[in-house]
Order: C-alpha cells, then structure tokens, then sequence
C-alpha cells in the first residue's frame, strides 16, 4: 500500500497559510485540518473565551490538531495541515508521522507590511477570529520583529517556499507538482 501524503502548510500569521491550504485540498480532493478551525471550534464551548498568547484553548488545540493528523494518516488519508506552529512546534509532532506518510512542506512567506494588513483586515471582517491572539496592534518595529522571530520548520523534509504576496510564486501547479513528486 503507498502511503498517504501529508502537505503541511505553515508560515507566520498573514502569510496566506489558509488560503493556499483550502486551495490544495479542493485540488488534490482532500481534508484539510487547520489549527485555527479547531481552536474556533473549541471556542464554542467556552464562554466568555479571551485569547491571549499561549491560552488555555490554544495549549488544549495542539493535541488534538495532531491526534486528528495522526487517525487519518493512519487510515490512510491524504490530508492538508495548517497552521502558524513554529519549529519547536511542529518537529517532534511530525517526527512520528513520517512513519504513517509521505511529508511535504510548504512554507508561505510574504513582506511583513502584507501580513499586518491581512490580520488587520481578517479581524474586522470575520467575527471568529477574535478567539485569536492575531497581532494588529504594536508598532512598526514591533510587528517586523514579531514576524522575523518565526522560526519556519526546518525538518529536512522536502519544502518549498511560496510567496503568497500577489497569488503564489512559484504558481499553484508548480506547488502541486511538489506535492505529488515521487507519489505512487
């Protein structure tokens, strides 16, 4: 039997993540499991909820991302991952799954400018992003230093790197490509 493909999707908030992972999973006709949608979701049984960096339904959203991850990889599934987990996160969690699929990586990278806009804009628009600790505050330098610290995963996993700035460079059938190279 081939392996399923497990794509993770990660980059700091605003890069695009989750844009470009509902993307893939309508292409290669598969699930897509999002740390935020399950952080929202939790949400719902919580009232009163205030997020804040490292908050309860954040630490209580980790197990459960990967736990999902693992249930389908271990059926079987091809599935799409994203979320905002930096290296320290993502590493020793994935580690266990390279033994239930293949691994790619895709990495969304856009100005730091950009990303403000897009949290900015995604916390005035969407109501249910406010279970969120999205940075649209701080000053410039601030948000430059916030956006520089994220520390990509850096697995030595097959990755690509895809500037969501203006659609996606490389194009969407080059990320697609990558996805599927040496798939059965």
């Amino acid at each position: 039997m081939t392996p399923p493909t497990l794509v993770v999707v990660g980059g700091p908030p605003g890069s695009g993540k989750t844009t470009l992972a509902h993307n893939l999973t309508a292409a290669l006709g598969c699930p897509l499991i999002s740390r935020d949608e399950i952080k929202q979701g939790m949400a719902h049984g919580t009232p009163g909820f205030v997020a804040a960096p490292g908050d309860e339904l954040t630490r209580r959203t980790l197990p459960v991302f990967f736990a999902v991850l693992e249930l389908l990889l271990s059926s079987g599934v091809t599935t799409v991952a994203e979320a905002a987990f930096q290296d320290h996160v993502w590493r020793p969690r994935l580690e266990p799954l390279g033994d239930l699929a293949r691994i790619r990586v895709v990495h969304c990278t856009v100005a730091v400018g950009v990303a403000f806009e897009r949290t900015k804009k995604r916390a005035r628009d969407d109501p249910l992003r406010r279970v969120h600790a999205d940075p649209t505050g701080g000053g410039v330098a601030e948000r430059e230093n916030a956006h520089r610290a994220f520390r990509r995963l850096s697995a030595g996993l097959p990755a690509l790197e895809v500037d969501t700035t203006d659609g996606y460079r490389p194009s969407f059938g080059h990320i697609l490509s990558f996805i599927n190279e040496g798939a059965a």
